[in-house]
């Protein structure tokens, strides 16, 4: 398998991506090879410094332009034709890589990818799926910013999408999925809601109803549905009450002798926590419903969390997601037929 990386994109690029690239290759055999795509000589002095030119199962893509993260996605692929991003999709289209990685700008990558490499048979929109935890395994939560303005029949593709993904890459058979509303009660919610749930109830899913946000974090679901805007309001919320915690805990387990000793004895509790919250465990989030394998990662990823979604993106094409979602789709349409 070989995977285009944007070498370019990220708020540490190519510095932690380079190196995150050089881990996985080392790390995972399974993976042919990982194609670098950006400025050649920057790449290459990356790779020197690490101390892997010699790599064979790297190789390097020469893009001379990268889109920054504050150009607006459409207007910036137009005119950056040679940017590392673009360049990188057009790779998986023409056949020279399965599949493309990049931390950098999440709108480039959903309007690239849209436009070049189209949506699979039976969606009409790709959407972020993100990957939370919870009290006892990990959900998927989509859409996550893709697509602020859905349709039921959206948000129903959405879910066969994330119950696939958490299937297949997750390994959790039979997948429950929650329609995010407020309230759990089947009347309860808007139109949009009200119509999905339907929908729903009479497709092959585990469907099993409407949660509420708090519902999230619990664990008693798997997938969770909604529109973009919502559910990136909840992943930034879920982000910022995190860091909020990890900062008043610190001030208070700091602020005299005795807790810092208390917290010394914590100090395995609070490591497995982190552990078990830390998003770089994931690498970032798969763009669901294009004909290729897409993940953009989060713009200030690490090479750890860059090795970690190749990882992810190698099992994503290992388990062939996309005729899984293909199948499943033609599944869904039936049900549609029967409303």
């Amino acid at each position: 398998m070989r995977i285009a990386v944007d070498a370019m994109g990220g708020d540490f690029a190519p510095q932690e991506i380079v190196p995150g690239c050089v881990d996985a290759v080392r790390k995972y055999p399974s993976v042919d090879k990982v194609i670098l795509v950006g400025v050649e000589s920057i790449i290459r002095d990356q790779l020197r410094a690490y101390g892997a030119l010699d790599e064979p199962r790297l190789e390097i893509f020469h893009a001379s332009e990268s889109i920054e993260m504050g150009e607006a996605p459409a207007m910036a692929l137009r005119r950056k034709k040679d940017s590392s991003i673009a360049r990188a999709i057009e790779l998986v289209k023409k056949g020279e890589a399965d599949a493309v990685f990049s931390a950098g700008s999440t709108g480039a990558m959903v309007v690239g990818s849209s436009l070049k490499l189209r949506t699979l048979e039976g969606v009409d929109r790709p959407t972020i799926a993100t990957v939370l935890p919870t009290q006892k395994h990990p959900v998927v939560l989509l859409d996550a910013g893709a697509n602020p303005e859905c349709t039921q029949k959206m948000l129903a593709q959405f879910a066969v999408m994330g119950d696939v993904y958490a299937r297949e890459i997750l390994d959790t058979p039979h997948p429950r999925v929650g329609l995010l509303s407020i309230g759990g009660e089947e009347a309860k919610g808007n139109d949009l809601t009200k119509q999905t749930f339907k929908l729903l109830q009479a497709s092959h899913l585990n469907f099993v109803g409407n949660i509420e946000s708090h519902d999230v974090f619990a664990g008693d679901v798997d997938v969770v549905v909604c529109d973009g805007f919502t559910g990136n309001v909840v992943l930034k919320t879920s982000e910022a009450v995190a860091r909020a915690m990890k900062s008043w805990l610190k001030d208070e387990f700091t602020n005299s002798i005795t807790r810092k000793i208390g917290a010394l004895m914590l100090k395995p509790a609070f490591k497995a926590i982190s552990d078990k919250t830390n998003s770089e465990t994931q690498g970032g989030a798969p763009l669901l419903g294009v004909n290729g394998i897409v993940y953009i990662g989060h713009g200030s990823s690490s090479r750890h969390a860059v090795c970690n979604a190749i990882r992810v993106v190698r099992d994503s094409i290992q388990h062939d997601i996309n005729h899984h979602i293909i199948d499943d789709l033609a599944r869904l349409s039936k049900a549609r037929e029967v409303l």
